[in-house]
């Protein structure tokens, strides 16, 4: 074999190579830097929510925390009634106290029998008074604490129910993902299925 031979070979074979290389990794279809993130002008098969507005415009849900907010100001109304004749019953309280220190001073009773026995009813008193303070204090307490966690239960009630709807929408697999755009750092026109969400629970909540 001669030496023009052996390069032309060696060039066919570089050719060759170069070709296989060339069908391996070009893509027609590929993303090139700074395009959307969309395939070929159609949205990719992703949804997006905002939780939030859902909770804040679902009929369902802004009844129900209607409702629970209706109950706790009005057990408020009756903590505060009770709290007001609480009040005045310890006013009433601190002028027998000092009704009793005035009798003391200018010798108003007749023994110290009598002096001693009407302390003693003073001191149950304010024992009692105490003790109806604590009980006023733990159930303003209760009723906070009730209230939060009714809060929290219906608020995932609410989110169940509507995640059961998420999951009959997508029933037939048209989203491989639908997101909460809590997380997502910046939106893209196009994906959000919020007020769609929104219209189809008040819908069905209607009928």
């Amino acid at each position: 074999m001669n030496k023009t031979s052996i390069i032309v070979e060696s060039i066919l074979a570089a050719c060759v190579v170069a070709l296989f290389i060339l069908f391996f990794t070009y893509n027609p279809w590929a993303k090139k830097p700074g395009e959307a993130v969309e395939a070929q002008g159609e949205l990719l098969p992703i949804a997006v929510i905002n939780t939030d507005s859902i909770l804040k415009h679902y009929t369902q849900a802004v009844e129900a925390q209607d409702q629970l907010m209706s109950q706790y100001e009005e057990s408020m109304v009756k903590l505060d009634s009770k709290a007001k004749a609480f009040q005045k019953e310890y006013e009433t309280f601190q002028q027998d106290v000092i009704n009793f220190q005035k009798k003391v001073e200018t010798g108003a009773f007749l023994s110290r029998e009598r002096a001693e026995s009407e302390q003693a009813k003073l001191q149950k008193k304010e024992q009692q008074l105490m003790a109806k303070q604590q009980d006023l204090e733990n159930l303003r307490q209760k009723l906070s604490n009730d209230f939060m966690n009714q809060q929290a239960e219906l608020t995932q009630q609410l989110q169940d129910s509507v995640q059961a709807y998420l999951r009959e929408l997508n029933s037939d697999g048209r989203y491989h993902l639908i997101i909460n755009d809590a997380v997502l750092m910046n939106k893209v026109a196009g994906y959000d299925i919020t007020d769609e969400v929104i219209e189809a629970l008040n819908e069905r909540y209607s009928k």
